[in-house]
């Protein structure tokens, strides 16, 4: 009989001993996305249902959307910002799957919407929960998702939300080896940052993308998981030469 160990692993993490986490916004025009795209659009091809124009009727239903490369809940490839970094297609399988570490400011970002996630904060959260693990997706929980509008602008349209400081990601990169990273805002790096004039306004997110890392943006349930513990499967289309694309990301955690 062939060796069923996998099988009996998968039965295991589909039992009560196991949560199953949704990271990944629906995807639609109202989908929380990036202010400079437009929504999705969703154009019918063919359909089979009573009243459909002659030159779409089909026995099956087809959609073409049109969608930004970075909308919704999205990976950023290397080459998004790097034209010798690598795109979708050249990320392999097995760089799907990570250790999830979650580290909680979501109480920090409601007091301050301008948080930047500091060295010292990953250091006070080592001392709690231990040492981040080699190749751990380190994910910045802000409950950012929760908000209707992920640019928060203040009365003068001046965009306040929080992220990473650049020094931060250096530091998980050249100290911990972590492989990626992710956040519940559009952006890597805070709306003071991005905004800032006369300054290159994406540091954090040219930096993990300059170092043959990939990062998840505009994620979702992150409050719903342990700050260690849990595995985050990472999904999008293996599409040539693509700097990006809508995701499709969850975790598996232990229950409480």
């Amino acid at each position: 009989m062939a060796n069923t160990t996998l099988w009996n692993v998968l039965s295991d993490l589909n039992g009560p001993k196991y949560k199953w986490v949704d990271l990944t916004h629906e995807l639609s025009p109202q989908t929380p996305h990036w202010y400079g795209f437009s929504p999705l659009q969703q154009d019918l091809l063919f359909d089979y249902v009573d009243g459909t124009p002659e030159d779409k009727l089909a026995p099956m239903r087809c959609y073409q959307y049109s969608v930004a490369s970075q909308y919704g809940t999205h990976v950023d490839a290397p080459i998004h910002f790097h034209a010798d970094g690598r795109s979708l297609s050249e990320i392999e399988a097995q760089e799907l799957i990570f250790p999830l570490v979650v580290i909680d400011k979501s109480a920090e970002c409601a007091a301050n919407n301008d948080f930047i996630l500091t060295i010292d904060d990953v250091k006070d959260w080592e001392a709690q929960y231990g040492k981040i693990p080699d190749g751990a997706f380190v994910a910045f929980r802000s409950d950012w998702y929760k908000r209707e509008n992920l640019d928060n602008p203040d009365e003068n349209g001046v965009p306040h939300y929080p992220g990473w400081d650049v020094n931060t990601i250096k530091w998980l990169v050249e100290e911990r080896n972590i492989r990626a990273i992710g956040h519940e805002p559009a952006d890597t790096d805070p709306g003071f940052v991005t905004t800032k004039e006369g300054a290159y306004p994406y540091p954090g997110e040219q930096y993990i993308l300059s170092v043959d890392r990939f990062q998840i943006e505009v994620m979702r349930n992150l409050d719903q998981l342990p700050p260690t513990g849990a595995i985050i499967i990472t999904a999008f289309p293996r599409l040539k030469n693509a700097v990006g694309f809508p995701a499709r990301c969850f975790a598996i955690a232990p229950v409480d």
